[in-house]
């Protein structure tokens, strides 16, 4: 196994690892809507929101050698499901290959954000 770190992203908020690479694929964590050079929440809106967290997990999965395109499962949690549309609109614009998905909503995300995406990807040799 190894731990990916990109400072393009922004940095973990507990004792966990923006990603974790084994048997050829990348296991990324959740990634909220952090501007990584600040660490403040990029936007009040879910359409914002969406933008950065893609960002944050296309730097990720570049630093751990994939890409959108290897994807082949996301999870995502909302804090609100009538921001469906809204963020499946985002969403569809960055994963083009629609991997599989589970969309859930949630009572609370960390720092009160709008959505959080987490990934596992094929890595390219």
């Amino acid at each position: 196994m190894k731990t990916i770190h990109t400072p393009n992203a922004p940095a973990a908020l507990g004792p966990y690892s923006q990603a974790v690479a084994a048997n050829g694929f990348l296991f990324t964590a959740g990634c909220i809507a952090l501007i990584p050079e600040t660490m403040e929440i990029d936007g009040t809106d879910i359409t914002t929101q969406t933008e950065r967290v893609c960002q944050n997990l296309g730097a990720i999965l570049k630093e751990g050698g994939s890409a959108f395109e290897k994807v082949v499962k996301t999870t995502c949690f909302l804090a609100d499901m009538n921001d469906f549309a809204a963020f499946n609109e985002v969403y569809a614009k960055y994963f083009t290959g629609k991997p599989a998905r589970s969309c859930v909503a949630v009572k609370t995300l960390p720092k009160n954000v709008l959505c959080e995406v987490e990934a596992v990807a094929v890595i390219e040799k």
